[in-house]
């Protein structure tokens, strides 16, 4: 499996990558063979090398020899904390060639990429539906599965993901954090502030394919599209009438109630 040259003498036969070590290229003929004769004690999981067994061990142990000098938080591999320590230093080796994007860690860099590559390898199992990243796959499988992992503190409602969560918790604190800067009016959500700013743009993004009346929200465009379907889906439980909106079904509603208007 070796031959010889003159400065890395050592070639691996299978892939010709070149070594000045005999030793180097046993070790690296494992990645070939798959040989991996170093065994962690504890779980049984094997390594081609020893150094990683050996951080790996750690992991057991408890062990984090290496501390980050600024903020005094503990790590178990050197390599972690040099990691870490971009977080002080700001630095961003990792450059994107497409849109110059700079990051951190290597790790960042392969999900942003593929942004740009179109790349969705993780996928439900379920519905077949494709993620960019894994995190996305695992907030999805809820949908499915139906665990509601966050829950509100004030009054018990459960959400699949914490964002929602966060948001519901305005109703009972009362914060409107988002104001708009024309009318100074605040909302709760940045989703509310976004559509209440049509009103002084005039942006109407919503139109409707039959007569291209537009609406400054989906809800408007959606409820006026009944004009031209005749859909009614708001019945009268009680004369069994139909109606195009809730809103004609409750003023209906007051001729069998007696309420009046």
């Amino acid at each position: 499996m070796m031959a010889h040259t003159q400065e890395k003498s050592f070639k691996c036969e299978v892939c010709d990558k070149r070594f000045s070590h005999s030793a180097h290229i046993n070790i690296h003929m494992r990645i070939h063979t798959g040989e991996k004769p170093f065994k962690c004690e504890v779980c049984d999981k094997r390594f081609s090398q020893r150094g990683p067994r050996n951080r790996h061990m750690k992991i057991h142990t408890g062990e984090k020899p290496f501390e980050c000098e600024v903020c005094n938080e503990r790590f178990s591999q050197s390599g972690t904390l040099n990691m870490h320590m971009r977080i002080h230093t700001g630095e961003k080796p990792f450059k994107c060639e497409v849109c110059d994007k700079r990051f951190s860690w290597s790790g960042h860099l392969n999900r942003h990429m593929r942004i740009h590559t179109g790349e969705k390898p993780f996928k439900c199992e379920v519905c077949d539906k494709r993620f960019s990243q894994c995190e996305n796959l695992n907030v999805h499988m809820r949908v499915h599965s139906g665990e509601k992992t966050f829950k509100c503190e004030v009054c018990d409602k459960r959400f699949s993901q914490r964002g929602p969560r966060n948001r519901h918790m305005r109703i009972h604190t009362g914060k409107k954090s988002f104001k708009c800067e024309v009318c100074e009016k605040s909302f709760s959500q940045c989703e509310n502030l976004n559509v209440h700013m049509r009103i002084h743009t005039g942006e109407k993004p919503f139109k409707c394919e039959v007569c291209d009346k537009r609406f400054s929200q989906r809800g408007p465009r959606n409820r006026h599209m009944r004009i031209h379907t005749g859909e009614k889906p708001f019945k009268c439980e009680v004369c069994d009438k139909m109606f195009s909106q809730c809103g004609h079904r409750s003023r209906h509603m007051r001729i069998h109630t007696g309420e009046k208007q």
